[in-house]
């Protein structure tokens, strides 16, 4: 079998993270398949599986610090999204491999396991350990990963190098930079679930009030759209500004390399707005949104929840009194249902990232690594404090079209792709 049909094999298990319709018996399915397909590494790795199904692997090695890679292996559902082939297929087709699961995360997982098992098969012994960590639940913001950071840090462990989901080797998505790129992220946004909820007394709906209950919900959510979050730098958007630099035209790329142009390119980031404006500000969603029963009945409550992302410079309960600021309603009930922090800023230099860099360079010369800010949330952010450089890239070269199948219908991954991911993680491996 070649890496490919191993990890088609692996995507026809559907690992789907929810929580009415979760199929353990999947997961069983999947943790039984690995061993088949993997039997070096789970001869000579040790294996645990922790709550209720997260799994970690240690290999180990000599006396240099460890590394710890990360890929999750539970999916998100496909349900009412327009594929065009089975999502759970694992169909092979002009070099492409089609299903739920392929880049996030089960890609990035088979590239890893990949690697482990060529070496093992060399005869290889790493510098120091190697923690592999799979959580299983990673897409319904689990416990899977955490809990093995936990233990990690209960044991005294403190890697060298964290490595998780991330940013990809991509090309054409910052403008006026040519070449291809592998976005490095060095922090991740913090989440915040909040809910707005508006009472009143309700009755029929022949005598409205003059100010009902949805539509005071409906006015606090228009005028939280019409007052983003401000663009603001950090250094990670330094740090991206100055690795940009070297291929954008001369005059452009000095301003750049100044560090008293931060503001400015936040500013810049924050105008162009979608995935870009994400980079520099805290963004808010609005998810979910319920008022009323019946057609002829008032409601006598509305609700709506809110996905914010928080940036790097923004915290949770700035994000809430911003919001209560915003809304400028006291009946308007702004409450926070979950939250976390944006990540600890790794280091865009030293050993850890000079380790990423040259595996990046084994496996795409043409590429120039450059830190970012990651806008979604990873199982990555449980480990920041192991006291490593904790990084979010995933070392598959893809086009934006891939990119916006990830979590949507037509996933799918190049062989090549999958074949170079496998090189970078060799090089990574056999590093110092």
């Amino acid at each position: 079998m070649t890496p490919a049909d191993r990890l088609a094999a692996l995507i026809r298990i559907p690992t789907v993270s929810d929580a009415a319709t979760r199929d353990e018996a999947a997961f069983v399915a999947f943790r039984a398949t690995l061993a088949e397909l993997y039997p070096l590494l789970h001869e000579r790795l040790e294996r645990a599986e922790v709550a209720g199904g997260a799994l970690h692997l240690v290999w180990r090695g000599g006396t240099a610090a460890p590394v710890v890679l990360m890929a999750h292996h539970d999916v998100v559902p496909v349900a009412d999204q327009p594929w065009h082939r089975d999502p759970f297929g694992g169909e092979v087709v002009d070099g492409v491999l089609h299903g739920r699961g392929a880049l996030d995360d089960k890609g990035p997982l088979v590239a890893v396991l990949e690697a482990v098992e060529g070496l093992l098969a060399e005869g290889f012994v790493p510098a120091g350990d190697v923690h592999v960590v799979s959580g299983h639940d990673e897409e319904v913001r689990g416990s899977g990963a955490q809990a093995i950071a936990q233990t990690l840090r209960a044991q005294g462990v403190r890697p060298a190098l964290v490595l998780d989901e991330g940013g990809a080797v991509v090309e054409g998505i910052v403008p006026g930079v040519a070449g291809r790129l592998a976005m490095i992220g060095l922090t991740e946004r913090g989440t915040a679930e909040v809910r707005l909820t508006v009472r009143s007394s309700g009755g029929h709906a022949a005598v409205p009030p003059r100010r009902q209950a949805a539509v005071r919900l409906a006015t606090a959510l228009t005028r939280i759209e019409r007052h983003p979050f401000p663009a603001r730098s950090n250094a990670a958007i330094v740090a991206m500004a100055a690795a940009l630099a070297p291929r954008l035209p001369a005059p452009v790329g000095a301003v750049l390399r100044s560090r008293t142009s931060a503001p400015l390119v936040a500013r810049l980031l924050g105008a162009l707005g979608g995935v870009t404006g994400a980079l520099v500000r805290t963004t808010v969603a609005v998810t979910r949104i319920r008022a009323g029963e019946a057609a002829n009945v008032l409601a006598a409550e509305g609700t709506a929840e809110l996905n914010v992302r928080i940036a790097p410079g923004d915290d949770v309960q700035g994000v809430l009194a911003r919001l209560r600021r915003i809304v400028r309603d006291p009946a308007v009930e702004v409450e926070l249902i979950a939250g976390d922090e944006p990540a600890p800023l790794s280091r865009a230099h030293g050993p850890a990232w000079d380790r990423v860099a040259a595996a990046v360079a084994a496996a795409y010369p043409d590429a120039l690594p450059v830190p970012y800010v990651m806008v979604q949330a990873s199982d990555a952010r449980h480990f920041s404090g192991l006291g490593a450089d904790v990084y979010r890239f995933m070392p598959f070269a893809i086009t934006a079209e891939e990119l916006a199948a990830i979590h949507g219908a037509d996933e799918r991954v190049s062989v090549a792709a999958l074949d170079a991911a496998i090189a970078f993680h060799r090089a990574l491996l056999t590093a110092g």
